[in-house]
């Protein structure tokens, strides 16, 4: 707790200064927290002084709040870029870094419990930076490091204002922010330290090293590739839930199953399932193997019934048996962008409306997936695989534009497809009874084929990889495409 208080005093954060009459002070509370590496063991333990932001009035306490933050495709495409350039990524965690933030509003906050100031016990602290908690301080401590790095000669993203990018001669230093945490790699070790050099000297840093464990993600790079997995957050989520002990499936979903709103079912606790789904969605970020399942289920959250809550343990019991299943980027990989479109046409039997599912590789390297139902109902096959191209172009085009920022570029993007009518219609701007109602929003895949940024290829259904986004499969396809994918398990890799 002194140490924390120290730490104010050094980013000189406050003033004691009289209470005023006229506005209003918000409190503030410690919290204690144990930091944990990647094995659970306990590595810091942690007092922070947080002001009680809920207290803020909008106009008086704050104005502007937004801060942006890396997507998961973001970083994902930086690991599968650091893996095929084969150079190293390092992490490094700002100490204490709201508190760098300047802020303009005059907020004012109590003295700290426990350490409040004996010949001025009611006097308060006028803030000059930012404090955790307030509602504006993400903002605050985003605009001061983007200054700082611009004024390093730095390059912001276009499409990605969290990540910096440095060109010297013919090499480069990327740069990804989320929030806090800071993750960095280049072409030149040089330029790794000279930018560690310039944090260190405008920043308090701590736990400057290679890249190993980053919001959830257990990360490892080694002389091969990158692998990715969250075995650490799988365990302690079944845990939680009293799964660890259930005996494991081969599966997340069975090909007979069909849920639907199930309204004369028995009604279950709608917190515990709505924590499970979302506990499950997190997971999805280095399991793409159970995005469809978890979809699925996310769908009854409303009204969740006992049938709904056997088929979310039906994925707990499937990830019980592959906790140690993740991600695989190996080296040495062909720089391309492909990316995968499926359809199952009117698959929803509660609104009959299909669900789109896309995958999104950068050589063998599965970047990007999703598993959607679409906004509206399908009159044909054709239109369903369509839909689900346009949403795929419109992922396309943000990486591309991504791989831009790294220097690279890319025309003529394949998009594989399994229906030659949605092909036919990406090329013929024909209007017959199949398709003359078609929104115009899903037309603008049309416009970017002929512009030549993407092209639609025929690809048989056997080796669609998108399908294990839009139904459940059979054992062995399901299998099959999970290795297609790069999903292994860790015991299976050589490091």
């Amino acid at each position: 707790m002194q140490e924390e208080l120290n730490q104010f005093e050094r980013n000189q954060v406050w003033d004691l200064v009289n209470r005023p009459t006229n506005h209003p002070i918000i409190g503030t509370k410690w919290i204690f927290r144990n930091k944990l590496d990647e094995h659970g063991l306990v590595i810091r333990n942690k007092a922070r002084l947080v002001a009680k932001g809920y207290n803020q009035e909008e106009g008086i306490d704050y104005e502007e709040t937004y801060a942006p933050v890396a997507r998961l495709e973001a970083i994902r495409m930086l690991l599968a870029y650091a893996s095929i350039m084969d150079f190293k990524l390092y992490q490094m965690d700002v100490k204490s870094a709201f508190l760098n933030g300047f802020i303009q509003e005059e907020v004012y906050v109590e003295q700290p419990p426990g350490f409040e100031n004996s010949e001025f016990p009611n006097h308060v602290f006028k803030l000059k930076k930012a404090l955790y908690g307030l509602k504006q301080a993400p903002r605050a401590w985003y605009e001061r490091l983007s200054k700082f790095l611009l004024e390093k000669e730095f390059t912001r993203g276009k499409v990605d204002t969290t990540l910096f990018i440095k060109r010297k001669m013919n090499d480069i230093l990327l740069v990804q922010i989320y929030v806090d945490d800071i993750i960095f790699g280049a072409t030149n070790d040089y330029l790794c330290k000279e930018f560690s050099n310039d944090m260190q000297s405008e920043f308090e840093m701590s736990m400057i090293g290679e890249l190993n464990f980053f919001i959830g993600l257990q990360i490892r790079q080694t002389k091969n590739g990158i692998f990715i997995n969250q075995s650490k957050y799988c365990k302690e989520f079944l845990k939680r839930f009293g799964m660890e002990n259930a005996k494991s499936m081969t599966a997340p979903i069975s090909t007979t199953c069909y849920l639907d709103k199930d309204e004369v079912g028995k009604s279950i606790d709608v917190k515990k399932y709505r924590g499970m789904i979302g506990s499950l969605l997190y997971l999805s970020a280095s399991r793409p193997d159970i995005m469809f399942s978890v979809c699925l289920c996310a769908r009854y959250q409303s009204n969740p019934k006992e049938s709904h809550l056997s088929a979310v343990k039906r994925i707990m019991r499937y990830l019980l048996g592959t906790t140690n299943l993740g991600l695989w980027y190996p080296k040495n990989m062909p720089f391309n962008l492909v990316g995968y479109s499926d359809s199952d046409f009117a698959g929803c039997k509660t609104d009959r409306k299909s669900t789109s599912g896309t995958c999104h590789f950068i050589g063998s390297a599965l970047v990007s997936w999703h598993s959607k139902k679409q906004n509206s109902v399908a009159l044909s096959t054709a239109e369903a695989e369509y839909i689900a191209a346009g949403s795929c172009c419109a992922q396309i085009l943000w990486m591309k534009q991504q791989l831009s920022d790294f220097g690279l570029s890319l025309d003529h993007i394949p998009i594989k497809c399994d229906n030659t009518s949605a092909i036919n219609l990406s090329k013929n701007p024909v209007l017959h009874s199949r398709t003359k109602h078609i929104e115009i929003r899903h037309h603008f895949l049309r416009d970017h084929v002929q512009k030549g940024d993407c092209v639609l290829e025929f690809v048989e259904t056997k080796n669609q990889l998108a399908d294990i986004f839009t139904k459940p499969l059979p054992k062995e396809n399901f299998f099959s495409i999970r290795q297609e994918l790069g999903i292994l398990d860790s015991s299976h890799i050589t490091f």
